[in-house]
């Protein structure tokens, strides 16, 4: 995570367009597009009508699946080099991470494919998410791969690119997640129902032609999803040099600064302070959870996913309903000012991740997995604390005192010990109140980047569809 000089990524951001004007850009790639002439009902609900010199048959008349490696033994040996295939080496988005290794390490107990199969993943998530991929420029003429994936292999009257593009329909794969079986969590997609389903399939010449189509305008799209996708990371460690530069040295340029003694943290101002948590804060831990009891008051509480995913604790906050004790809720009751942080989690860098109170109520009190930091008030002001735990190199101490093997926790001690850089209250506050301001800024221009992407992302899959089902003629297109 960047950490240097704020104005580095500034100028790296100025790159970057402000917005897609995104109408203009999708009436750019689709204003010459217009039906086929004359249209033939499909029979398939799903499908509608369908190109009048297409046709509709079944995957399996027109692909085969899951070949037999057999095939292969003539011409591989033990030492031939071949790709390999994990699932995490296949996207979402057709590309694939080759990986080369020995026939003989992966002949048994993997998948077999060749170069022109399409592969489909079988297993939930990873079909729902659209993992697959069209094998047509593999390294290798032989591959390998995880055993969740079907393998089609294209015949005569369908070409392996469009084949690819039929099973990266949302309707293929909202379909096929309702034919899963499986127990829940390893649900899988049954070679029949991939067998069995109907394919829109025009000539080949068509074929072709849709398929370079959709390479090119595809290509726009994603070129430019991944330049927002891009711009959003570098708003992202921005956002990470703005606070760590304000909080580790305030916001006059020229002040003298002096050894703050932290190896990690530098010099600082010199006429801050550096100490440590439990001089600072009142620290809470609390055992309250989302089990109700008869002999308990009910109360909503603030759990990890309101912190984990939320900033600010405000009353928008969907609240889990609960019960605790009457002392429990005296003592865990939230206040505007707290600080909340994670103090547990699978992931060990979801360690220490703050949420700023805005909101309390009486029966609003602080959940299991968290511990909440009351400032005291003479020395250090909440907004500061909450903006300083954003700091990497300050939520640092957090994740190198984890300790756990499936599950990282922070002792009392190490949230305790963790120190700070404090300034005088009145600094603190001007600092808050600056990066309000410049967070707010950035937020919003992260949020407009994602809007962007949501919207060609959903633009993208209806194109997509429209073209390879014949809804819309891309012949007069390519000619132009």
């Amino acid at each position: 995570m960047w950490t240097g000089c704020p104005d580095q990524i500034a100028e790296a951001l100025l790159e970057f367009p402000a917005s897609l004007p995104q109408d203009s850009f999708r009436k750019d790639m689709t204003s010459n597009l217009k039906p086929y002439p004359s249209y033939k009902p499909s029979s398939v609900a799903w499908l509608g009508d369908v190109p009048a010199h297409w046709e509709v048959r079944r995957l399996k008349w027109v692909a085969s699946l899951n070949p037999s490696k057999t095939e292969a033994r003539t011409f591989l040996t033990a030492d031939t080099p071949v790709t390999f295939l994990p699932m995490e080496r296949v996207g979402t988005d057709g590309e694939i991470d080759e990986e080369m290794v020995s026939a003989s390490g992966v002949w048994n107990g993997f998948t077999y494919f060749r170069r022109d199969d399409v592969l489909v993943a079988k297993i939930t998530p990873c079909f729902e998410n659209g993992k697959g991929a069209c094998l047509d420029a593999l390294s290798t003429e032989i591959g390998f791969g995880s055993t969740e994936f079907h393998v089609l292999r294209a015949g005569s009257s369908i070409s392996p690119q469009f084949l690819y593009r039929l099973t990266t329909l949302a309707q293929f794969r909202h379909s096929g997640a309702e034919e899963m079986t499986g127990a829940a969590g390893q649900q899988r997609v049954p070679k029949a129902f991939v067998a069995n389903y109907p394919l829109p399939i025009p000539p080949p010449a068509e074929q072709a032609a849709i398929v370079r189509y959709l390479n090119h305008t595809d290509g726009r799209i994603v070129r430019y999803l991944r330049s927002r996708e891009r711009l959003i990371e570098l708003l992202k460690e921005y956002r990470q040099a703005v606070i760590h530069e304000s909080v580790t040295r305030g916001l006059d340029p020229d002040v003298p600064l002096k050894p703050s003694g932290v190896e990690w943290l530098g010099d600082v101002p010199a006429h801050w302070e550096v100490r440590r948590l439990r001089h600072a804060v009142n620290m809470r831990v609390s055992n309250v959870d989302k089990h109700s009891k008869d002999d308990e008051l009910p109360v909503r509480l603030c759990n990890y996913v309101d912190v984990y995913k939320n900033d600010r604790i405000t009353e928008s906050v969907p609240f889990m309903r609960a019960t605790a004790k009457a002392n429990e809720i005296d003592r865990f009751r939230l206040e505007p000012g707290d600080v909340l942080i994670t103090k547990d989690s699978e992931v060990w860098n979801d360690i220490g991740v703050p949420a700023f109170v805005e909101y309390s109520a009486k029966d609003l009190v602080c959940g299991y997995h968290l511990a909440l930091l009351r400032p005291l008030r003479t020395v250090l002001k909440g907004a500061y604390l909450f903006y300083s735990l954003q700091s990497s190199a300050i939520a640092y101490q957090f994740h190198i005192a984890a300790n756990g093997v499936t599950r990282y926790g922070l002792s009392h001690h190490a949230i305790k010990s963790a120190l700070l850089p404090i300034p005088p209250l009145a600094e603190q506050a001007a600092i808050a109140a600056y990066l309000d301001k410049q967070t707010a800024a950035i937020d919003a221009a992260m949020a407009r980047a994602r809007r962007e992407i949501e919207l060609l992302s959903e633009y993208r899959t209806r194109l997509i569809a429209d073209v390879v089902t014949g809804q819309v003629d891309i012949r007069e297109e390519l000619h132009a």
